[in-house]
């Protein structure tokens, strides 16, 4: 299973669009700071939005389609799938 995702932070001001094979190991990295880089920098530990492949190449696909698209189109999707902005991480359930 691979894992298409956007994480924000607190005050949804940030998007992080990301691509991994184990979502709630990767989140959990986010969450605890544990990789330096762009969601350590601005805080982004809050997924807000996931999509699951079976494919490798389809999921990258969609991490780069994701990426090209405007932030009020993300915002959109992600109304769409969590009009309430909650933290999925909190309800993911590991495969």
């Amino acid at each position: 299973m691979y894992f298409v995702y956007i994480l924000t932070n607190d005050r949804h001001t940030v998007y992080y669009t990301g691509f991994t094979n184990d979502l709630y190991r990767r989140v959990y990295e986010h969450k605890n700071k544990l990789i330096k880089g762009f969601t350590y920098k601005y805080n982004c530990s809050k997924l807000i939005y996931y999509e699951k492949f079976i494919s490798a190449v389809d999921a990258l696909h969609r991490e780069k389609q994701l990426k090209r698209y405007k932030r009020d189109w993300k915002k959109n999707l992600i109304n769409e799938k969590n009009p309430e902005w909650l933290d999925l991480f909190d309800t993911f359930e590991q495969e």
